[in-house]
């Protein structure tokens, strides 16, 4: 891919530098850097603030109890993960940072809970179990409610509501989850 994106970056200057385009060229680089690290800031901060909030909740404990309330729904999503693993709290951990459009939040749990049900599995390194696929396509599917990327995005490009995107985003990504809960169920059925 790396291979790619370069011949294609090559091929345009080429391209560029023979039609008399090098100039705009020059000035498109500038000012898509320039756009670039204002945007970069505009999202760390984005970022410092729903992570702060994600680490307070799990020191205050509430990350606890909704990984608590939510035993039921990963009892029925992993029916052949232990009761009380450690996967369990590191998949709920995920969901809510995702439910919460927090994906860089979330990305440190999903890679410690793949590690868990890697161990869990008994499998070798590199095969993904029953419970690694299903994790994988529901942390796909992503349902959120409080799409934090998008809002900041389109506030960043001057949108006149950025949060217009909450009711489509919600049915959305709600759409997307209830289908992958249903095709992991069937697949689980015939692999059975």
């Amino acid at each position: 891919m790396n291979y790619l994106w370069g011949f294609m970056i090559v091929i345009g200057v080429i391209f560029g530098a023979f039609h008399g385009g090098f100039r705009q060229i020059t000035e498109a680089a500038v000012s898509s850097a320039k756009e670039a690290v204002s945007l970069a800031i505009a999202m760390a901060g984005v970022i410092a603030m729903w992570t702060g909030l994600m680490e307070i909740a799990q020191e205050t404990g509430i990350l606890s109890a909704c990984t608590r309330k939510m035993r039921p729904l990963l009892r029925f999503l992993f029916p052949g993960l232990p009761k009380d693993c450690r996967a369990n709290e590191l998949i709920a951990t995920n969901f809510i940072a995702n439910i919460f459009g927090l994906g860089w939040a979330a990305t440190p749990a999903g890679l410690e809970a793949m590690q868990e049900l890697q161990m869990l599995s008994g499998e070798k390194k590199g095969v993904a179990s029953r419970e690694m696929c299903i994790f994988l396509v529901l942390n796909i599917s992503s349902l959120q409610l409080i799409p934090v990327n998008m809002i900041a995005y389109r506030s960043q490009y001057g949108s006149v509501n950025p949060a217009a995107i909450v009711g489509p985003g919600i049915v959305a990504t709600l759409v997307s989850t209830l289908t992958a809960v249903i095709l992991c169920k069937i697949a689980c059925a015939f692999t059975s």
